[in-house]
């Protein structure tokens, strides 16, 4: 009879325990990560909700920390703050807590949260593909390259990611000769770039990618663009086909003219043939 009184208290504490645990336990978020391509930047983390929301809260490193309206309670997995990070060379972190729907009560003194890494925008935004042109001027390949726009506006204008890097910003051009296997590189500043260290008449082909030198790793380089081939120009017929084909070629050429003067030869032996004929016809006619 001595343990019957505390056995019950402690089973009536687990029993309310376990109430408590079930109308006010939150699942904390997973997998919070930040994805950014040109500076559009987003965090993204799971699951998705069942019975409860989330809040996104960011700051700059040692700073407030901030809400984005749209963010707040939400029924997402994903909060856009490409908006909110005005200062791109900051440090960045974000902490996503789970909430009760709104409407619910709970008596947590503390939210459930889970912290991002930090991220930095200047350093840790991924640039794209870029696009370019090639062009010949005398005999010279000119490539020329189009600034990326990013998702940043300022002052009603949509920024370039030259108008953010300026003169941080390179390009890295690999290029190989038409039919070759050996590719080389070369780090070149502005958009407008002369290949002027190339063979004359033949055809190359480029992949452009941004480059950033003053990242670290792996995060200087951008996407690698498409490739494209330059036209070849100033070639000879020859340097450009090859002696079999061009032989090929014009043997087969004269195989038909000789067959079109043959039977040109042979139609017009035929109607000589059968006019005299013909003539001879009506001379026994008029005997």
């Amino acid at each position: 009879m001595s343990f019957t009184a505390p056995l019950l208290i402690v089973l009536c504490w687990i029993s309310s325990s376990s109430a408590s645990l079930g109308s006010d336990h939150l699942p904390k978020a997973k997998n919070v990560t930040w994805t950014s391509l040109n500076f559009k930047t987003v965090l993204q983390w799971g699951p998705k909700p069942s019975n409860h929301s989330y809040t996104v809260e960011f700051s700059r490193v040692g700073k407030n920390r901030q809400t984005n309206p749209h963010c707040i309670r939400s029924l997402e997995t994903v909060c856009d703050l490409t908006n909110d990070l005005k200062d791109l060379k900051a440090i960045y972190t974000a902490d996503v807590l789970s909430e009760h729907l709104p409407g619910s009560s709970s008596d947590l003194l503390e939210l459930p949260f889970t912290q991002s890494k930090k991220f930095c925008p200047y350093t840790d935004t991924l640039i794209g593909k870029p696009e370019f042109t090639i062009k010949l001027d005398e005999n010279k390949i000119v490539i020329h390259i189009r600034d990326q726009l990013t998702a940043l506006n300022r002052d009603g204008n949509v920024l370039t990611i030259r108008d953010v890097f300026k003169g941080d910003l390179k390009h890295k051009i690999s290029y190989y000769k038409a039919g070759s296997t050996g590719k080389k590189e070369k780090i070149v500043d502005g958009d407008e770039v002369a290949m002027s260290e190339l063979d004359k008449g033949q055809s190359y082909c480029f992949s452009v990618a941004a480059y950033i030198p003053s990242r670290k790793g792996n995060k200087r380089l951008g996407k690698w663009s498409l490739p494209k081939c330059s036209p070849a120009g100033g070639r000879s017929l020859i340097d450009e086909y090859g002696l079999l084909t061009i032989g090929t070629a014009a043997l087969v050429i004269v195989t038909l003219l000789v067959i079109v003067v043959i039977m040109t030869v042979a139609c017009c032996c035929r109607r000589t043939q059968k006019g005299k004929q013909v003539d001879d016809s009506e001379v026994i006619a008029h005997v």
